[in-house]
């Protein structure tokens, strides 16, 4: 009786799989940015709040865009108040958010440290 040989098992322990998984798959680079992004969206929201809010608020009546609103009075009689320059502030910040991502994006792909999904494929 012939005895085959089998290769050896390289077993991973559950630790070297994990590795190998968050690897794979860019978890850490994903973790990274994520953070990164939370702190920079805390930085152009004060931005925003402290510092081109009130430039606006120079040139407005009230003195500052978030204080911008109209009251409306519904069918039952119930007042509402609409807070429209809250809403023009938001805008404003997911804007100045969207146009950093939009750069930095532009800067990886110059030095081809991501891959630039708006050209086809060579």
């Amino acid at each position: 009786m012939a005895v085959t040989e089998s290769a050896p098992t390289n077993k991973k322990t559950l630790i070297q799989e994990f590795v190998d998984f968050l690897k794979t798959f860019g978890v850490i680079g994903l973790a990274i940015a994520f953070i990164i992004g939370a702190a920079s969206s805390s930085l152009v929201t004060s931005l925003v709040q402290d510092i081109i809010n009130p430039l606006v608020g120079l040139f407005l009546p009230s003195g500052d865009l978030e204080q911008l609103y109209v009251n409306a009075t519904g069918v039952s009689g119930t007042p509402s108040q609409f807070r429209y320059g809250h809403l023009i502030s938001e805008i404003i910040d997911f804007l100045i958010i969207a146009f950093i991502v939009f750069l930095t994006y532009k800067w990886l792909s110059k030095y081809r440290l991501v891959e630039d999904k708006t050209k086809p494929p060579k």
